[in-house]
């Protein structure tokens, strides 16, 4: 057995790009009762910087006004200073690296980089944690600020999921250069694999990558955000459906990964989850990648919900000539059940 590279400590911060600022910041802000910590402007934009209530770090989202939805810079947190210049030797042979930089809300020197499918990534570790104000100290002070009692009390950045039009090469880096392990996979009937789930500590997963049906290079499927209870969830979704949210897909139960989900596209158009992972954690140090063929991903999910068709075919930002939104059915057979 190879020894894992544990270099990563865990995904901490998502860059989201929305052509509608001020929903979006309301999506964010009054529905998942995110705290906005900081503003700014940026190339002409608006952005703003979002708090998570048990997230230990400055943020957890910023909210980048852009002409089109989609994913923009994604942090990394070392575990060490030691880790974070190994991180970023083995970066630098690849050629992906772009340099370091001053760390934006709170954070010491960043290295930037992207992966081999144009996705644009940093890794750091001088972080300063998260100040409560008198307005959101919490009343246990092991925990980042009170709970916020309203909307849907998103409680952390959990998880992201890319789509990739190059899984090999994403998959080779993930592994051998951020040190990714692959917890669950889908392996198709033409021999090439649908998805991978990578963790980097010992929760079940961290980050994603599905394939992308329309080759297009640097795309999002969804950010997820952590619910204490499936109850949580259930109680977001009349949330959502009272306040004009499109709800895509869910409450459900995922086969792969086992989480309670729901998935619903903020106003700017992005695919964001809620979701509930319960207790599952990979503690086992040899642990062995589960593999799920593609009969028994179109079987749908754990309790036989099959998987809706925009689901295979929304990312942003979105190909319209690709028919990624407006023609959801005219996605490839053997893209069934690929994303969880």
């Amino acid at each position: 057995m190879t020894e894992r590279i544990r270099d990563i400590a865990h995904l901490s911060t998502v860059e989201l790009y929305t052509p509608k600022f001020e929903e979006s910041l309301w999506f964010f802000r009054d529905l998942l009762a995110m705290r906005e910590v900081g503003r700014t402007t940026e190339n002409g934009g608006e952005v703003a910087y979002l708090h998570c209530w048990d997230d230990y770090e400055p943020y957890s989202i910023k909210l980048t006004e852009k002409e089109h939805a989609g994913v923009g810079r994604v942090g990394w947190r070392a575990h060490s200073p030691e880790a974070l210049e190994r991180t970023v030797a083995r970066i630098e042979a690849t050629g992906l690296g772009e340099g370091w930089v001053d760390g934006e809300q709170g954070r010491g020197r960043t290295f930037r980089f992207q992966n081999p499918d144009r996705h644009l990534m940093e890794v750091y570790f001088d972080t300063e944690w998260y100040e409560a104000t008198d307005e959101d100290r919490p009343a246990l002070k092991n925990q980042a600020s009170k709970f916020p009692g309203f909307g849907a009390n998103a409680r952390r950045l959990d998880h992201i999921n890319y789509l990739t039009a190059d899984m090999a090469g994403v998959c080779e880096f993930s592994e051998n250069v951020m040190g990714g392990y692959t917890t669950e996979f889908i392996q198709l009937n033409d021999g090439d694999v649908g998805a991978h789930w990578y963790t980097f500590g010992q929760k079940s997963y961290d980050m994603v990558y599905s394939d992308d049906w329309t080759g297009t290079p640097g795309r999002l499927h969804h950010v997820a955000f952590a619910a204490d209870t499936r109850e949580d969830i259930l109680k977001a979704a009349d949330i959502f459906l009272e306040n004009g949210i499109f709800i895509e897909y869910g409450p459900y139960k995922h086969a792969i990964q086992q989480g309670f989900f729901l998935y619903v596209w903020e106003p700017g158009g992005n695919r964001i989850e809620l979701a509930n992972q319960g207790s599952r954690l990979i503690l086992a140090p040899d642990w062995k990648p589960v593999g799920w063929t593609q009969e028994e991903r179109g079987k749908g999910q754990a309790w036989g919900m099959k998987t809706i068709p925009t689901f295979h075919t929304h990312g942003t930002p979105v190909v319209e000539d690709a028919g990624s939104a407006a023609n959801p059915h005219e996605a490839p057979k053997r893209d069934e059940g690929l994303e969880s």
